[in-house]
């Protein structure tokens, strides 16, 4: 008898193990992801509500044909040659790190609207190799610069050419896309400004790039205080590029100023305001304008504390210690109403639900980010055709901020919790989403390819939280992993 019971304890703890750890075995058998794989055949096919349509169809177009111009003298030609190396910071440590042509931030590049931009990117020494994403310009999908998706990473010795049309003026910025978590953050960027075709309207027009180095946050890659030389009276334009993994408020202290432009896009008749912050999320840029003080003072440009900011005015001038201000600038309801390019009659909708639950991730225990409820790799691809209107409903409520940026394309921000915008229309690339708030965007299909819509938190797309756009007719042979050991995050 005595037997018998230990045989039946024995065959309920054998079931209550197998009931445990066989679905455990499950999940993580069913989480593992490939070592080399195109992502065409990754996720689920969301058709938003549209017609059905075969996705990556044979037959379909290759992104590698979704060029920019391959003939004709570009009217701006740029050099850079990436390398692994230390990086001194202006009035601050050397900190190991990456550069573009010796430095970090790389070469800023200035181009007119219009203008044919050709870029020659040379990998000198980065040992994973490394690419160069044009962060908020909408080129054609065979230069977006994505390991792995629209081409192969560039290897040490080897090199890439670029060249796209600038069609929009604003503030943009190109950096890595491949193993972009590690090497952004250590310094493998540059800003790319488009001006208007009649030129500039301030006597000063400078970019403002905040980044952090090992701790150190950094104006153009100077710790503490940069100076901008400007005259007492001159209208200036200060272009603000937050190119860390997280949001960050800047200011102005010493005169009013206007939020004259948001991820490139100028705003409809913005008022000026003072002891105000606006936020510049990851990725995300604003163009600010104000006038240098008649009295010989001078403007401190705020970039989210830590000791770093721009300084504007007469050589010698004295600042405002300008301590980050406690009111926050709403955009949705600054400036006035103005119309928009396009029916707000939506051919396709989608959602972009972003949570955090315990799994595994590529067979890794943790706790992990999910789109729709599912980890990576069971991750939406957001399936359009040319031509459709697409809304999208990003709803976060992971427990952290996600700053949302969506390739190749400006997204219209329609509401915000609801609440429809009141003020100028706000057009983004990368939006803010902080944790239980929900935004409607609207945009137009109609730049043709195979495009990341991911964090811009870096590491959080290693942690699975990205998705993708694919266009009907459109492939890409590219693969992750395989001999160019792509990987896009």
């Amino acid at each position: 008898m005595a037997a018998t019971r230990r045989h039946l304890r024995t065959l309920v703890a054998t079931a209550a193990t197998l009931a445990i750890v066989g679905p455990l075995g499950w999940l993580w058998w069913a989480s593992l992801v490939p070592d080399t794989y195109n992502v065409m055949d990754m996720g689920v096919v969301d058709l938003g509500g549209g017609p059905a349509m075969d996705h990556g169809m044979d037959g379909a177009q290759d992104l590698s044909t979704l060029t920019g111009p391959t003939n004709g003298e570009p009217d701006v030609a740029v050099a850079v040659t990436a390398r692994k190396e230390s990086i001194d910071l202006v009035d601050g440590p050397t900190v190991d790190g990456y550069t573009l042509n010796g430095t970090s931030p790389g070469p800023e590049i200035r181009a007119t609207q219009g203008d044919l931009v050709e870029v020659t990117l040379v990998n000198e020494s980065v040992p994973d190799g490394t690419t160069l994403h044009w962060h908020g310009v909408d080129v054609p999908n065979a230069e977006d610069g994505v390991a792995g998706v629209t081409q192969d990473a560039v290897d040490a010795g080897g090199e890439h050419v670029y060249r796209f049309v600038v069609d929009d003026v604003g503030t943009y910025w190109f950096h890595s896309h491949q193993v972009s978590h590690e090497q952004v953050r250590g310094g493998l960027f540059g800003t790319l400004v488009v001006e208007p075709r009649d030129g500039v309207a301030t006597d000063v027009d400078v970019v403002a790039a905040v980044h952090t180095y090992d701790g150190n946050r950094t104006v153009n890659g100077a710790v503490g205080e940069s100076w901008q030389p400007a005259e007492p009276g001159s209208p200036v334009r200060v272009r603000v590029v937050n190119t860390d993994n997280g949001p960050m408020p800047t200011w102005v202290a010493g005169a009013p100023y206007q939020v004259v432009a948001v991820d490139g896009f100028d705003l409809n008749e913005p008022s000026g305001v003072t002891d105000t912050s606006v936020l510049v999320t990851a990725g995300g840029r604003v163009d600010l304008e104000f006038t240098v003080p008649t009295d010989g003072s001078a403007v401190r440009i705020g970039a989210g504390g830590g000791g770093a900011s721009l300084v504007v005015g007469p050589e010698g001038a004295t600042a405002p210690a300008g301590d980050e201000p406690e009111t926050e600038l709403d955009l949705l309801a600054y400036g006035e109403p103005a119309p928009i390019p396009f029916e707000l009659d939506f051919d396709r909708s989608f959602d972009y639900r972003i949570g955090r639950w315990p799994g595994f991730l590529d067979g890794r225990p943790g706790l992990w980010w999910t789109v729709n409820g599912e980890m990576f790799p069971d991750i939406p691809m957001y399936v359009v055709a040319e031509g459709d209107v697409v809304r999208m409903t990003i709803e976060n409520t992971s427990g952290e901020v996600h700053p949302m940026h969506l390739h190749g394309h400006h997204a219209l921000v329609l509401s915000r919790n609801g609440e429809g915008y009141t003020g100028s229309p706000l057009w983004v690339d990368s939006l803010n989403v902080e944790d239980d708030e929900t935004y409607e965007i609207a945009f137009v299909a109609d730049n043709p390819g195979v495009w990341m819509d991911h964090c811009h938190n870096l590491p959080h797309v290693t942690e699975g939280l990205l998705a993708h756009l694919m266009y009907d007719g459109v492939t890409t042979d590219y693969v992750v992993g395989g001999d160019a050991d792509n990987v896009p995050e």
